[in-house]
């Protein structure tokens, strides 16, 4: 089992930044990808950002240019840093970690609200 956290959440106004942590509760074994996802109310949970175990990274054409997903994997937890920010951009945040012949986990979520 994994658990993940997410932190880093909060209010920020328009064209603001925050920076979002997800930390594992143990390593994420190789072969494995960790992604970060946004539920907005009423809408259905869209991917937002992917990182692989080869560090390979890939972004929604929403986000890309402005959002930048990274690992540390000594401290076993995931970032997703996040600029220029848009009301659009609001929503719960998660992160997921899906590891090869071990499983998929989920973090409880963390709120992202972008409004003046």
């Amino acid at each position: 089992q994994v658990q993940l956290v997410e932190s880093g959440g909060g209010l920020v106004q328009p064209g603001g930044s925050l920076r979002l942590s997800c930390a594992a509760s143990r390593s994420i074994v190789s072969p494995n990808a960790m992604r970060w996802y946004r539920q907005a109310p009423g809408k259905e949970r869209e991917l937002v950002a992917t990182i692989t175990s080869g560090d390979a990274t890939n972004y929604a054409d929403s986000v890309r240019g402005r959002f930048t997903i990274s690992r540390d994997n000594a401290k076993n937890t995931m970032y997703l840093q996040m600029y220029s920010l848009k009301p659009e951009d609001t929503a719960v945040y998660y992160c997921n970690a899906w590891m090869l012949g071990v499983g998929n986990y989920w973090g409880q979520g963390t709120q992202v609200t972008v409004s003046s």
